[in-house]
């Protein structure tokens, strides 16, 4: 196995290492000893050289995007307008009694609670106070004001992705995992829906950047193995000489020798030949199985298979992961994280109405999320900021927890930034004084993001009280600019990479360092 001339294996090599590994090879000698707990480990990874390393410290640094389909409205959370600061106009604005938007110590961000225990036409009570969310993490907390260019939720949804195309059409997962992920297994996964799981249009990126589409979190991670589940199964040797027959076989037909040049399918080889015995060498499919051993009703055992080590402790923060999609995503992205799988996951809510536990019946997901807004505004961005706020404070305080280096003394969450990807705002206006009402897609918007690594407790831009509209910011220094009412996207996609060590030069994307903690 030859190294590069930068002394690092290229991503085939880190795989087929981590094959030889699980085919107990003595090649590598004492380096891959115990490679299914070792590779847990950002040391190991980088003994191998696989770790891309990172313009600032040669370390991984992990993106969760949280798509908020539907429109999350800014004006609604930490950017809400008191009734008293808009004046002659509140009455006709999307603004708040002032006992509903509460102020936050030594902070620009605000907290809204709306005062009614029962949210409109969704038969459940649900707690809607901002405020406790706001207070814990407002110093890792950034607001940055946007005027997006798509009032369509698709297009939207992938420009908040891509910056409207601002770096050839890369999504921000993909620019992550070109950055970070050349030695991980699984370097970008998608969860989402609509424009969230979309590719973007760069075709020259290596094919492990694109997103690896995920449709069902909690039963995802039982396909990560060929026979390992299967009830008896060929013992493990057996299977791997039959790999190896019918690959032999294949290269020797018509079909084989035809297309043996053929992009498509070399790629395919590498994925079933390299790719799969990699990701079985790991153990995922018992590492990421957040599901219990329960016999009768979950034999996991019976089919030779286990729930993951951290598997209680995710069951106990997201208890509805079977019945609530985005609970079930958020465990996933935890493990995905941690066990060095993936440096980039994206997961958020769908327009499908979701129904929690048998035993509780309570609405999880209503239909539309935030677009729930165009019959009830109040009530569709009451509940699922609550429904947001709650899923990004469970990750991140996972994610304090799990350490990252023990040498450093750094956490998983001192190297990861978690972004509320909304498509668009909703519109300003109501009737006079009405307390629910119904709202349309707007341009004008903010994004919430969260991490150690950017200027937290930090608002760029800012809201004139009289229109309830947002204006905007220079990306360099920071300045608000109450006249900038025009696009921004390439600025918030340069203001995340930036924030996340990736490499820009060449790209022309706009200087952004008003985002990064200094």
């Amino acid at each position: 196995m030859s190294l590069r001339n930068n002394g690092r294996l290229s991503r085939r090599e880190m795989l087929k290492a981590l094959s030889l590994c699980a085919a107990g090879s003595a090649t590598l000698g004492p380096l891959l000893t115990g490679c299914r707990d070792a590779l847990s480990t950002p040391a190991a990874l980088e003994q191998l050289g696989g770790v891309r390393r990172a313009r600032l410290d040669g370390k991984p640094r992990f993106l969760i995007v949280v798509g908020a389909a539907g429109g999350a409205s800014i004006v609604d959370s930490m950017l809400a307008v008191r009734a008293s600061e808009a004046g002659a106009n509140a009455s006709k604005l999307n603004t708040f009694p002032d006992e509903q938007v509460q102020g936050v110590d030594g902070s620009p961000f605000r907290a809204v609670k709306v005062s009614s225990p029962r949210l409109g036409n969704i038969p459940m009570a649900v707690n809607t106070d901002q405020l406790p969310f706001v207070r814990k993490h407002k110093d890792s907390m950034l607001v940055a004001t946007t005027v997006g260019t798509s009032v369509n939720h698709v297009i939207a949804q992938k420009r908040s992705l891509t910056g409207n195309a601002a770096w050839r059409g890369r999504t921000l997962q993909e620019c992550v995992a070109l950055q970070y992920g050349a030695g991980f297994p699984i370097p970008n996964v998608n969860m989402a829906m609509g424009g969230y799981s979309e590719r973007g249009t760069d075709g020259t990126l290596p094919a492990y950047c694109y997103g690896e589409v995920v449709t069902n979190a909690s039963l995802w991670p039982l396909g990560l193995d060929g026979s390992k589940g299967i009830k008896d199964a060929p013992a493990r040797d057996v299977m791997e000489m039959a790999r190896r027959t019918r690959n032999t076989l294949d290269s020797q037909s018509v079909f084989g020798r035809t297309f043996e040049n053929a992009a498509a399918l070399q790629r395919w080889n590498e994925q079933r030949m390299v790719g799969q015995p990699a990701l079985e060498a790991q153990d995922l499919i018992s590492r990421l199985n957040v599901l219990p051993n329960q016999p009768p009703a979950l034999p996991l055992s019976e089919y030779g298979l286990s729930s993951s080590p951290d598997g209680e402790r995710l069951r106990t923060a997201f208890p509805d992961y079977m019945t609530d999609p985005v609970q079930g995503q958020a465990a996933l992205a935890f493990l995905l994280l941690k066990y060095r799988v993936s440096v980039t996951v994206t997961l958020g809510p769908s327009f499908n109405v979701a129904v929690g536990s048998s035993a509780s019946q309570y609405i999880a997901n209503p239909p539309l999320a935030f677009d729930f807004s165009h019959t009830e505004h109040r009530t569709g961005q009451a509940f699922m900021w609550a429904r947001v706020l709650g899923v990004v404070d469970k990750l991140v305080d996972l994610l304090k927890a799990e350490p990252f280096d023990e040498t450093t003394g750094e956490s998983m969450w001192d190297r990861t930034l978690i972004y509320v990807a909304t498509e668009f705002g909703r519109t300003r206006t109501r009737p006079g004084d009405a307390v629910e009402f119904s709202s349309g897609h707007d341009l004008n918007n903010g994004f919430l993001m969260l991490s150690p690594m950017l200027k937290g407790n930090t608002v760029l831009g800012g809201i004139d009280p009289n229109t309830a509209l947002t204006y905007g910011f220079d990306p360099r220094t920071g300045e608000p600019q109450r006249g900038k009412v025009d696009t921004n996207e390439p600025d918030i996609f340069s203001g995340i990479l930036t924030a996340m060590g990736v490499d820009t030069s060449g790209s022309g994307l706009p200087d952004a360092s008003a985002f990064v903690r200094s």
